[in-house]
């Protein structure tokens, strides 16, 4: 956990970039951070990834539906620990780089992990609800090439996967950064940084 002050927000930053600080995506989300001023709790999924779930898991989820019963599942423990760390920050920031259309692998590990049947979310004859308080969510996203409109030359499901897996558990507040073109060239990343920072504006400006 970062230093931080009495009354200041707790923010969990989720870091999946394979690259680390060195990533794109890392460096938007410090830019966000920094403006938040928040506690910062860090999620290191490219130091260490979580563990994709097992067979064990999956039988323990229909019975470790609550925080007390799961403590007696080994196979349960680390989706406690990154659901916990959910359940006691007020901010959520991910940073993360578009893979192959799409998310890295070890977000959505980290995903598979605190979407939880019973836990973070309940099924009913309506659908899913979530049972994690919302809270904002700011997604910085880096792209070697353009994936908004109209530059576009490629699908992009990293946005809407996210903002319906997050509304799964409950949040809704989904606010994404996007940089794009960071593969183009210094005069293109100059662009995409620069693009990226009006975004972050306007996403802090929500409130």
């Amino acid at each position: 956990m970062d230093a931080g002050g009495a009354g200041r927000p707790r923010i969990l930053h989720v870091a999946a970039s394979p690259k680390g600080e060195a990533a794109w995506s890392w460096r938007i989300a410090e830019l966000i951070l920094a403006e938040l001023d928040g506690k910062v709790l860090r999620r290191r999924l490219d130091l260490d990834p979580p563990a994709l779930p097992s067979a064990a898991f999956a039988a323990d989820m229909m019975a470790g539906q609550t925080a007390g019963a799961a403590a007696a599942m080994p196979s349960l423990a680390l989706s406690e620990v990154l659901i916990g760390e959910l359940e006691t920050t007020d901010v959520l920031v991910i940073s993360t780089p578009m893979h192959n259309f799409t998310l890295p692998a070890a977000l959505k590990a980290w995903i598979d992990q605190v979407v939880r049947f019973g836990r973070t979310f309940r099924s009913t004859p309506e659908g899913k609800i979530g049972l994690l308080k919302d809270r904002p969510t700011y997604v910085a996203i880096a792209a070697g090439g353009p994936i908004s409109p109209p530059a576009a030359r490629q699908p992009d499901f990293l946005r809407p996967y996210l903002v319906e897996i997050l509304a799964c558990i409950g949040i809704r507040d989904v606010r994404f950064v996007v940089g794009e073109g960071f593969a183009r060239g210094p005069e293109a990343a100059s662009a995409a940084e620069a693009g990226a920072r009006a975004q972050m504006a306007a996403a802090l400006a929500r409130g």
